[in-house]
């Protein structure tokens, strides 16, 4: 590869502006889950293992950046929605990718690399 000094500072810049959207442990958790259909926030917070507090934070973030919508059902109790956005579709290769990868390195070190 021949990488220029300019075009390794526009990369090092993209992977940070997207690990600031996408990073930490649950927020690609909780795209993954999303992808089977709405989910109600006790119900997410189950699939994912995630705590209400993390969740809730989590949750706030990844609508802020526009890949989940929510949604306020006037239920007794009142109850909400979460769903993927079109946006999030974006991410469909950069997950596909973890997913080959993540698989390829388990595999990888079961078998004692």
């Amino acid at each position: 590869m021949n990488q220029t000094v300019e075009n390794c500072r526009k990369a090092k810049l993209a992977i940070r502006d997207t690990l600031d959207v996408v990073g930490g442990k649950w927020k690609l958790v909780l795209i993954s889950v999303l992808v089977g259909g709405k989910r109600g926030f006790n119900e997410l917070s189950r699939e994912a293992g995630v705590s209400p507090r993390i969740l809730s934070k989590e949750l706030q973030e990844l609508e802020m950046n526009g890949l989940v919508s929510r949604q306020v059902c006037h239920t007794k109790p009142v109850t909400v929605q979460y769903e993927l956005t079109p946006y999030s579709k974006t991410l469909t290769e950069v997950l596909t990718a973890m997913e080959k990868w993540g698989t390829q390195h388990r595999n990888r070190i079961i078998s004692g690399m």
